[in-house]
């Protein structure tokens, strides 16, 4: 498991002039993602004027199944785009270094990114699969024009959105704040640390529960292993996104305790026990995904593999803040 302790990320981490320090990279990791979410008030306005206000919020009730779709995807892409910008910026002016140094180099990044895709689909439907040996989901009546063929542009283009979201929550988590403490520290502390970030930042998700919050840490687990394993952030940001859209807009369920939006492809719903089937949070929050977690961690640490990345490990010393 050289590539454990040797990551190309830790050494991509350490072309800047510093590294930041853990006292400030923790509640930066809030910080920076707390203030993306604001990106979307202008959308919410937009869309209040458009469409009027509710006491439940804004109603979308109406429209098309394609424009739904639109707006959802253009909501994922205002609440977390500028999570780029933000890491970009701080980046530029107190780490000094380039925004590709967070693992996105342009070598292997198309097959990186369709082998995660795949991945990630195949991840989530190894979860239905499970639901199904147990006879845990079922078919769910609804809207025609949302689902099946004729919610196939509505799915498109919330598609978009997921990417955007998919990497942004990647490239801040398993892209700076793992190889940050990894390089200045010790790896398993940057994996442990931005796994624990990253299922604390969904605490305000609705219908969490126990077993939803630990599914939440292993997935943060696994994403660390997978980037680590590659060096590179193209895959897991590809693995992250189509596991949030397959989810959602794929199989209709919950994503997180939330709503997808868009359509849906195959309108499937949980009718088993919550501890098996996450119940309103979706199949995040239960024993099914945390199978399959564990399997996919399983076989991420000890998959034997002849295709090691390239890694030039850099003992020079950093400064660092």
């Amino acid at each position: 498991m050289n590539w454990f302790n040797n990551s190309k990320l830790f050494d991509l981490a350490r072309r800047g002039e510093r590294l930041t320090h853990i006292a400030a990279v923790i509640p930066l990791s809030f910080v920076f993602t707390i203030i993306a979410q604001f990106g979307v008030l202008p959308l919410v306005l937009i869309l209040g004027l458009l469409y009027g206000f509710t006491d439940k919020g804004i109603s979308l009730n109406g429209l098309s199944n394609t424009l739904t779709g639109f707006w959802a995807g253009l909501q994922l892409v205002t609440a977390f785009g500028l999570i780029y910008v933000i890491l970009w910026a701080w980046l530029k002016k107190v780490e000094k270094r380039p925004f590709w140094t967070l693992g996105y180099e342009t070598k292997n990044a198309l097959s990186q990114y369709g082998r995660g895709f795949l991945f990630g689909s195949l991840m989530f439907a190894g979860a239905v699969g499970i639901l199904a040996l147990f006879g845990s989901v079922s078919f769910e009546q609804g809207e025609p024009a949302e689902q099946g063929i004729a919610a196939i542009g509505g799915v498109l283009l919330v598609l978009i959105g997921w990417i955007v979201q998919g990497g942004a929550e990647e490239v801040i988590m398993r892209g700076w704040v793992l190889p940050v403490i990894g390089a200045r520290y010790k790896p398993w502390l940057g994996l442990l640390i931005s796994s624990l970030v990253f299922a604390t930042l969904h605490g305000l998700n609705p219908n969490l529960s126990v077993i939803a919050l630990i599914n939440l840490a292993l997935f943060g687990v696994f994403a660390g292993l997978y980037a680590m394993r590659e060096g590179s952030m193209w895959g897991i940001s590809a693995l992250h996104s189509v596991w949030n859209w397959v989810q959602g807009n794929f199989f209709g369920f919950e994503v997180s305790g939330n709503n997808a939006g868009g359509g849906t492809l195959i309108n499937l719903m949980e009718t088993g026990a919550d501890w098996l089937t996450g119940g309103e949070f979706g199949p995040e929050g239960g024993l099914a995904v945390t199978t399959v977690l564990l399997v996919a961690i399983a076989i991420t640490l000890f998959w034997k593999s002849d295709q090691n990345p390239e890694v030039q490990p850099n003992r020079e010393q950093t400064a660092q803040i």
